[in-house]
């Protein structure tokens, strides 16, 4: 809907759903974190981590937000750049189909398509809709279907079905933004706390909250660092990122020394989760009993507790499928495939994997606009 908002000549929009726009209308918790102030190439995943800054530096958060005060929709931002709908998030699917319309595009939902070639002229293609088999012929061709992210919602493999149809280099491909799973369950006495955590790894960390469920790990500290991770790869969680733990535990010690330790974590913890924790690290002694050593012994544990995934929720639940069509295939000015200059890939399909936080709509909407403009700039 982005591109055929900034294309000129005839335009069509053919969605096999019975809604556009639906990852719209379940992100960010109804409202739709529809961008962040702070995107910049350092907040995409790529194989060429060059490739998003010319679409990106075209058509910024600002822009967007031109275009959000146009249709007079009312946001707010939240932590770390992050921006949402004070309503709900169909407000942004009805603005881009009124800006679709108001550019005299058409959308059909409900439509499949097959039979897809090379012309001479550009392409030909078969759209079934209400039953009813039409054979078109168009010169651009626009390929916006995502990755494989939550299929329950329609989402499928054709973008790279297409890619490959056409010879094109498709990077391997695997769920990102995703909750981490425990073959044994461990977790689940611990669903439902979340607390504020640093995880990490090898590559990076993130400083944001962790959700523990039945099933494993998730909360947004999590879901960032899943983009990062690779199967049979450990984790580190440090519960206490930003809390000077011991000092608190040593002048805890010199007013109340005949309280358990276990008991002063409570101040600092959800209790299960000092429960949990108790067994392993010896956590029913007194404060009295604890030397200055062992304090620091338990802050370092605390801060350094080390995990290994047995897998990820997959993209049942992911948010963003990691990987896509290369890149190398593409010009990032126009998002035009180099052997196939009128055929098109825009976001979540390429290889282009933003942060949590409204990146990767930014990127679905500068990379449309990026193809759009670049179609309206040839021959139609």
């Amino acid at each position: 809907m982005m591109c055929a908002a900034h294309t000129c000549g005839r335009t069509l929009v053919i969605d096999h759903a019975r809604a556009p726009g639906e990852k719209i209308r379940i992100s960010g918790g109804g409202r739709c974190n529809f961008t962040n102030l702070a995107t910049g190439p350092e907040n995409f995943l790529s194989q060429n981590p060059h490739f998003a800054k010319s679409a990106l530096a075209r058509y910024t958060p600002s822009d967007f937000l031109d275009l959000i005060a146009r249709h007079e929709i009312a946001w707010h931002e939240k932590a770390r750049g992050q921006l949402f709908c004070d309503g709900k998030a169909t407000q942004i699917v009805n603005m881009l189909r009124l800006e679709l319309a108001r550019n005299g595009a058409d959308l059909w939902l409900q439509s499949t398509v097959s039979n897809l070639r090379a012309t001479p002229d550009g392409f030909s293609l078969t759209v079934t809709r209400n039953d009813r088999p039409q054979h078109l012929t168009t010169r651009n061709l626009v390929i916006a279907t995502g990755g494989k992210s939550i299929p329950k919602m329609g989402a499928t493999g054709l973008a790279y079905d297409i890619a490959r149809q056409f010879n094109i280099p498709v990077t391997e491909t695997c769920a990102a933004l995703v909750p981490f799973t425990f073959a044994d369950q461990r977790f689940k006495a611990l669903s439902g706390i979340s607390l504020p955590v640093r995880a990490s790894n090898t590559r990076i960390s993130f400083d944001e909250d962790l959700l523990f469920t039945h099933r494993g790990l998730s909360g947004p500290a999590i879901l960032q660092l899943s983009s990062y991770w690779a199967e049979g790869a450990a984790i580190t969680l440090n519960l206490i990122p930003d809390t000077p733990l011991l000092d608190s535990l040593r002048a805890q010690r010199q007013t109340t020394g005949r309280r358990q330790l276990s008991t002063e974590l409570t101040a600092h913890f959800p209790q299960r989760l000092v429960d949990y924790l108790s067994h392993d690290l010896n956590l029913t002694r007194r404060l009295a009993d604890m030397s200055d050593d062992k304090l620091q012994t338990l802050c370092e544990n605390l801060s350094n507790w080390r995990l290994t995934p047995t897998g990820t929720e997959g993209y049942r639940t992911a948010e963003v499928t990691l990987g896509g069509i290369d890149t190398n295939a593409l010009n990032s000015s126009t998002m035009a495939t180099k052997s196939h200059p009128n055929l098109y890939f825009i976001g979540e399909a390429v290889d282009v994997t933003g942060w949590l936080g409204g990146y990767n709509f930014q990127w679905a909407w500068a990379s449309g606009h990026a193809a759009g403009h670049a179609i309206s700039r040839g021959p139609q």
